[in-house]
């Protein structure tokens, strides 16, 4: 079992998918971390842009069910040139319909500001995918991301309230 965050402005009762917008990094997806910090400084953002208050939900999830074959599942454990192009093809707004996959559940690395300013760059041309991993490689601060895509994968979801 983990313990999975979500920062939110709101308390969220009934997760909803279609209310998930679909260019984030792994595509249309109710996002969480296994870093409460994380979950606060998202929740913070989210109160100070939509106003209500930072709210930080809190789940459980069996992984176990990632390895019996429940749940289809992509795992990225670091930033790799798979792992550029799943989020290049995720964030790529001038596609319609939005680029999908297929797993239930995707995990990696978040794509935050500075990384994804090197992912425009690399999306507009100005640098290679090489030149994006070197650049990205050192960055401190790394933090990982929990992408549950599907209804069947949410409802493995157990609030705590």
């Amino acid at each position: 079992m983990i313990k999975l965050y979500h920062g939110s402005n709101t308390s969220i009762g009934d997760i909803k998918l279609d209310k998930c917008n679909s260019y984030k990094d792994f595509g249309r997806a109710f996002y969480l971390t296994e870093d409460e910090a994380q979950a606060m400084v998202v929740a913070k953002a989210r109160a100070s842009i939509f106003g209500g208050q930072p709210v930080v939900n809190s789940y459980e999830f069996d992984d176990n069910e990632l390895h019996n074959g429940t749940l289809t599942f992509l795992s990225f454990d670091k930033y790799t040139e798979e792992w550029a192009n799943f989020i290049f093809n995720h964030r790529d707004d001038t596609r319609t319909p939005p680029y999908m996959h297929d797993y239930d559940v995707v995990y990696g690395p978040i794509a935050n500001d500075r990384v994804g300013m090197q992912v425009r760059n690399f999306r507009e041309g100005f640098i290679d995918i090489e030149e994006l991993l070197r650049r990205i490689e050192f960055m401190k601060g790394i933090t990982f991301q929990w992408a549950f895509c599907t209804e069947r994968a949410i409802k493995f979801l157990k609030k705590h309230e």
